[in-house]
């Protein structure tokens, strides 16, 4: 039986695709994946199931909420490994867990725009990427960042962000 973490991208956004948490634990649950604990609206899944490969399982769940609600949302699968690598990798620390976000990337950037992050970012804020995972402390929050907007563009490759509250909430679903 293996654990996953799954990240919804952009749903319950502003009114558009949405997707409430009690029907997609139940959904999950007609899909083979035992134990799907929700965590807020925006998408946050840990279940297990037998499947070992990813993306397989990836596409069977955004094809179900396509046939269940009408809209195939991008899905993003980590192990609970990957997930444990991701906290481990990280180099910031924060009591505030608003500030520090981490972006899970799709797959790892092949030839990101460094210096145009650069040139977003303001002066409070750090960054780092490592791997598949971005990390963007934003000490004045994200609604005033360029670069927390930008990211996607300038890495190239699909992301979904959480903030260190969410990350660790998660964590601990995995755990227990």
């Amino acid at each position: 039986m293996n654990t996953y973490i799954v990240l919804f991208r952009g749903i319950n956004v502003g009114g558009n695709n949405i997707l409430p948490m009690k029907p997609l634990a139940g959904l999950l649950k007609r899909l083979g994946c035992e134990d799907a604990r929700t965590y807020i609206q925006s998408g946050n899944v840990v279940f297990n199931i037998d499947e070992q490969s990813k993306a397989n399982l990836a596409k069977r769940l955004s094809d179900a909420v396509l046939d269940a609600h009408g809209f195939a949302p991008k899905v993003l699968l980590l192990t609970a490994s990957e997930f444990s690598t991701a906290i481990t990798n990280n180099s910031f620390s924060t009591e505030d867990g608003k500030l520090l976000h981490f972006f899970f990337l799709s797959e790892v950037p092949q030839s990101p725009d460094l210096e145009k992050l650069e040139t977003l970012k303001l002066p409070s804020e750090v960054y780092e990427l490592k791997d598949n995972i971005f990390y963007l402390y934003a000490p004045e929050g994200v609604s005033r960042s360029k670069l927390f907007a930008k990211v996607e563009k300038c890495l190239g490759v699909s992301a979904t962000a959480r903030n260190w509250n969410t990350v660790k909430k998660l964590s601990s679903m995995v755990s227990t």
